[in-house]
């Protein structure tokens, strides 16, 4: 599996380098998502705008993602998504569970604001 990450102190950017996210990439997928995730990153914006193609695999390993990112309280943010993948995940009813963002940059502001929210939360609970 190609793929390129980027950590930052706030969030890892995973970018997939892949046309197909099906069932002879997505177990790897999982294991990586799982090691960010016990190296203490609670955000990840998945960048699929390699992905052209994804079946019902794929959407696995992403909402195994996205249960990760939560149970951290952190967000997960999907990115680049081609017509075929936003397809899969309309038809699935997944497209309120998931955080979809046309692009890194949006995706990267959605964390910060996520973060920021939840330190007010912190702050209000505190006092």
């Amino acid at each position: 599996m190609k793929f390129t990450l980027d950590k930052q102190e706030k969030y890892v950017l995973f970018q997939l380098h892949e046309g197909k996210l099906d069932a002879t990439l997505t177990p790897m997928l999982k294991t990586e998502m799982v090691t960010l995730n016990a190296e203490g990153f609670r955000n990840l914006i998945l960048d699929l705008s390699e992905t052209k193609y994804m079946d019902s695999s794929g959407l696995s390993a992403v909402l195994t993602g996205n249960r990760l990112c939560k149970e951290a309280e952190g967000v997960f943010v999907l990115t680049g998504l081609s017509d075929h993948v936003q397809k899969l995940i309309k038809i699935s009813q997944l497209e309120s569970v998931l955080h979809i963002l046309p692009t890194i940059p949006e995706a990267i502001d959605a964390v910060f604001f996520h973060e920021l929210e939840s330190e007010f939360g912190k702050e209000e609970m505190d006092s």
